[in-house]
């Protein structure tokens, strides 16, 4: 099943995303189930999100690589939501 995780930054916490971009980076690259993947900018253009799309096998699975994720781990979410998607276009 495809999953969305959409993550909103704690304000003002930018240089904890950078901080820990490349461990994010390897969590995604590592796991084999990320399908899609991106950062959400705000008006400045500066990343202030993230959008993954999980391939997963049931919900927990998808819980547990969110909470594995060093961003996570690194207090850098102020929210994030995991909801199930299904691709029309793509």
């Amino acid at each position: 099943m495809l999953v969305a995780i959409i993550c909103n930054d704690k304000p003002g916490a930018l240089q904890t995303r950078l901080d820990n971009r490349a461990a994010h980076l390897a969590h995604l690259k590592g796991s084999g189930l990320a399908r899609q993947a991106g950062p959400f900018l705000d008006g400045a253009g500066e990343m202030c999100g993230s959008l993954i799309i999980l391939e997963v096998a049931d919900m927990a699975q998808a819980e547990d690589w969110a909470a594995n994720d060093p961003y996570a781990k690194a207090g850098l979410f102020e929210s994030v939501t995991i909801q199930r998607w299904n691709r029309v276009i793509g």
